[in-house]
């Protein structure tokens, strides 16, 4: 019977398929005392062993497909099957309880499932769906099942699930699975995050729905709007089946533009490159069209690992990228940790408030032997290519100027020891922090270029979580007071003759490209997925027309109020 259901756009896309229902793996777990604690022991310590190996294998396989940072994901896995309140507590339950390890594992599984789930942040409740995919693994293991592959799957389908975990994802084949749909999930889901990265249409946060769906029945899924038909009328199959056949000539038709520059109607050129967080990410960068690399998140280089990375490590990576972009440049950011980004052996202080605490550059210049490391690295790659460096999270001039002295201090190292570099390597710093845009006109005397990093600038400024469901509606890239600290930005480094460019993302939102080319920026940097539809975007405008455009928005009272003015002024082009 047909039926249309509502969910949240998680991932582009459109696709038609028969229905494939994945159910929820839940082995039978019995309760046993009539057990000995050493065996038990045993068993749980080669199922965690086995579980280590095998997440390190999707490790691998998730770098391979969707890049080293959507791979971090089975980093974060590694690191609960080692916390001692996952392994350690499944491991006290046996001896305090003398039970069977299968029912140790679930007991505690569900206790710390229940205790995310409670949580208001809805970044961390997400991560209950963590905990549960990890004590799935290890369960299968310690019970000695296999569990179900996806990887099995023989014709196309739309996948749906009550949710799937980031294992689940990681296998999907994107030729037989052409969209998939869940009970549960948001943006910020991994499913969601990782299905993006493959580029699988899909549908979160639909309800109950897959205990009342049938397999084998048709299904549309629009991952555009986040309308889900089952058992469509024919109009509606010829509709979804024009939508599909105009996107995918827009795609083709995207392909065209990867040669060409990014310049308006009227003459003014600037750079569209893309982010990445490891050489392996290069490749969909340059399939792309990337003019270059506008953001390389070094920081990736340091995870997933036991101590941080020699010298020749971090040379080697920054090489391979500076010599794959044959002379167009790449911006690479020194190391940005704390906050979100735990790096376990770096013993970094837990904090009440760690995104204001000590984290990236704070870090860097107090540990400065690790900072001096990186900059040998950087500099010494830099004479294989055009690299630019530069430092995250500065909030003043003296961190500038710190931060600039141990460079010097690394440069006539380099000299004294007769080793190559260039000389003259660009230096830049993040504005992520309003009171780093509001000096702008200061600190661009310090360096030779800015890079806006709007996520967090815009958290910082709306004091405002943007995982935090019950606040996110503040998350407001396009209030006006966003808006007028990019153009205080532009304005106070081009008033010094330096350059701008965004990492963030709204660099690659479609909706922002005309009100910050029209502000002046210089470099757009995003998903390589984005390069080209934000090339196309510049291509169709005129600069002039959007100068008058950003004019007018600066004025407006409410980001309500300029994305109304942003859909006029597209309707009228």
């Amino acid at each position: 019977m047909r039926t249309r259901y509502q969910g949240i756009p998680a991932s582009d896309g459109i696709a038609v398929a028969p229905l494939f229902i994945l159910e929820a793996s839940a082995p039978a777990v019995e309760e046993r005392h009539d057990v000995s604690v050493t065996a038990e022991q045993s068993r749980l310590q080669a199922a965690i062993e086995q579980t280590k190996a095998e997440l390190q294998t999707l490790f691998e396989t998730a770098k391979e497909k969707m890049g080293a940072e959507n791979a971090q994901i089975f980093t974060a896995h590694l690191q609960i099957l080692e916390d001692p309140e996952f392994a350690g507590a499944i491991a006290n339950t046996i001896d305090a309880q003398s039970v069977n390890a299968e029912f140790a594992v679930t007991t505690v599984a569900n206790q710390l499932v229940a205790v995310f789930e409670q949580m208001e942040d809805e970044y961390l409740r997400q991560r209950a769906s963590d905990i549960k995919d990890v004590s799935q693994r290890l369960l299968s293991h310690v019970q000695g099942v296999s569990r179900t592959s996806l990887a099995e799957l023989q014709s196309p389908v739309v996948l749906a699930a009550e949710d799937l975990t980031p294992s689940d994802t990681v296998v999907l084949d994107k030729n037989l699975v052409k969209a998939f749909i869940t009970d549960v999930g948001g943006k910020t889901s991994h499913s969601a995050i990782m299905a993006r990265s493959l580029g699988i249409p899909a549908v979160v946060g639909l309800g109950p729905i897959t205990h009342s769906l049938v397999s084998g029945t048709t299904v549309m899924v629009n991952g555009f709007t986040g309308e889900v038909i089952v058992d469509p009328t024919p109009d509606e199959q010829a509709e979804f089946a024009a939508s599909i056949e105009r996107h995918a000539a827009a795609e083709e038709q995207l392909k065209a533009l990867v040669n060409e520059p990014s310049v308006t109607t009227d003459g003014r050129q600037v750079e569209v490159g893309g982010n990445i967080g490891s050489p392996q990410d290069l490749a969909a960068v340059l399939e792309n069209g990337g003019e270059g690399v506008g953001l390389f998140r070094s920081e990736f280089l340091y995870m997933n690992r036991t101590a941080a990375p020699t010298e020749e490590e971090q040379f080697e990576a920054y090489r391979q990228v500076a010599a794959g972009l044959n002379g167009r440049p790449v911006v690479i950011r020194t190391l940005d940790v704390g906050g979100d980004k735990e790096i376990p052996y770096l013993d970094l202080p837990a904090e009440r408030n760690p995104f204001l605490g000590y984290r990236a550059i704070r870090v860097c210049l107090d540990r400065t032997e690790l900072f001096q490391t990186q900059l040998r690295a950087i500099l010494r790659a830099s004479h294989y290519g055009n690299i630019k460096m530069m430092f995250p999270m500065i909030s003043n001039i003296t961190e500038i100027r710190r931060a600039k002295q141990v460079l010097e201090e690394v440069k006539a190292d380099l000299r004294r020891n007769a080793i190559p570099f260039d000389e003259h390597l660009e230096v830049g710093i993040m504005i992520e922090i309003p009171a780093a845009a509001v000096a702008a006109d200061l600190l661009a005397k310090e360096v030779d270029f800015f890079s806006i990093g709007t996520n967090d600038l815009i958290q910082y400024t709306m004091a405002c979580d943007r995982m935090n469901e019950q606040i996110s509606h503040l998350y407001q890239p396009y209030h006006p007071a966003i808006l007028r600290l990019v153009k205080w930005v532009i304005d106070g480094a081009h008033r010094h003759g330096k350059w701008v460019g965004m990492c963030g993302e709204m660099a690659g939102d479609l909706t922002a490209t005309p009100i910050l080319l029209g502000l002046g920026l210089d470099e757009f940097s995003m998903s390589a997925k984005s390069i080209l539809k934000v090339r196309q975007a510049i291509r169709n405008l005129s600069y002039e027309q959007a100068q008058k455009l950003a004019e007018t928005a600066l004025a407006e009272e409410s980001e309500e109020a300029v994305l109304a003015l942003v859909e006029a002024w597209h309707t009228k082009q």
